[in-house]
């Protein structure tokens, strides 16, 4: 009896603890909610984004253009990434700004977007001056949407004279299955038909001046969590009933695999008017990496080209770098949550589009 009274008492303490740990949490998430005000990605001056996307082969470019420039770093986790003139942001290269990121699908081929770019930049007079010409400093990550849609149709230099034309005219960071997003799908681990529709996202806020806004094309084959840790997109089964763990079923090979071609990539842009040099913006995109492991799992494997480019822009202020680097990982958390939740797809308009070999 004083064995079974024992236990029972310590399970009601145990019970009591949760209680107590969940209220904290849920009291912490409501001091720093209260701290932090959600504000548009477009009131964030000194950057304009721009779409455009072919619906039909399901592949698109997505273009952040930066008209007086930008510091920028960049933080790439992943193994595989397809990317343009990223070397021009390492912290021991001249500290000047570029003046466009590019996100775009067509893997590699998708990397043509940027001439596009940079031609429609020099028809407005956007570059950095050499004396001879002005030179637009681009940069680009691309996502592997082969596999959805057509294969044979990629992002080019139309389309990324169109994307950036589009972010020149107005401002247009809109979420979901658009632009570089455009093709984007998560949990392909096992099948194509066994995946969930995924976009872009985004998400900014303002903490007393400082603004920070995060864009994300989510395009993982691991599982996405939202920023509570409730799995919202991912592996299904093949019925199309429930999920299945990515993780547990990565943990079924037990001989080495090509993990299907590195065909997987979330690439993101954090933007703020915080006033950085680019080792400091390096170091706030590698703390933005951090809400890739919060939100994916898995991430940042071989088969990946997993990405992250932290901009400063606009008028701006000083800041501290470690609360920007805090803060970046938690706008980024809610955009990639905010690319599942406004792409939700039914499965008569998703699977037609998905492709699997020998099927």
């Amino acid at each position: 009896m004083r064995g079974m009274r024992y236990f029972a008492l310590l399970f009601a303490a145990m019970v009591t603890f949760c209680g107590m740990a969940e209220a904290a949490r849920a009291e912490a998430d409501t001091e720093r909610s209260a701290m932090l005000r959600e504000i548009p990605f477009s009131s964030i001056e000194g950057v304009s984004v721009g779409n455009a996307q072919d619906d039909e082969a399901k592949t698109g470019v997505t273009v952040f253009c930066f008209r007086d420039g930008a510091k920028t770093g960049v933080d790439i986790s992943g193994g595989g990434p397809a990317s343009r003139e990223t070397p021009v942001l390492d912290p021991t290269k001249e500290d000047i700004g570029i003046h466009a990121i590019v996100l775009s699908g067509g893997s590699a081929y998708g990397l043509a977007a940027s001439d596009g770019v940079m031609r429609c930049l020099e028809e407005h007079g956007i570059g950095f001056e050499t004396g001879y010409a002005k030179v637009p400093l681009v940069v680009q990550s691309c996502i592997y949407d082969l596999c959805y849609g057509r294969a044979d149709v990629r992002p080019d230099a139309a389309m990324g004279y169109a994307a950036c034309e589009d972010a020149l005219a107005g401002n247009h960071p809109v979420s979901g299955v658009v632009g570089g997003g455009t093709g984007a799908t998560v949990g392909t681990l096992i099948a194509m038909k066994q995946s969930t529709k995924s976009g872009i996202g985004y998400y900014a806020v303002e903490i007393g001046a400082l603004k920070m806004g995060a864009a994300v094309i989510v395009n993982s084959w691991g599982d996405i969590y939202d920023t509570q840790g409730e799995k919202i997109a991912g592996l299904m089964n093949e019925e199309r009933t429930d999920f299945l763990d990515s993780a547990a079923e990565l943990y079924r090979i037990s001989t080495p695999t090509d993990l299907f071609s590195r065909q997987n990539t979330v690439i993101g842009v954090i933007v703020t008017n915080g006033r950085f040099d680019k080792a400091q913006l390096t170091r706030i995109a590698r703390q933005a990496s951090n809400a890739y492991a919060r939100c994916i799992n898995p991430v940042g494997t071989l088969a990946d080209g997993d990405t992250v480019y932290v901009s400063s822009c606009g008028k701006t202020i000083e800041a501290d770098v470690n609360m920007a680097g805090t803060l970046a990982a938690e706008v980024m958390a809610h955009a990639i949550e905010n690319a599942l939740r406004s792409s939700k797809t039914d499965d008569a308009d998703h699977l037609p589009y998905c492709v699997d070999l020998g099927k």
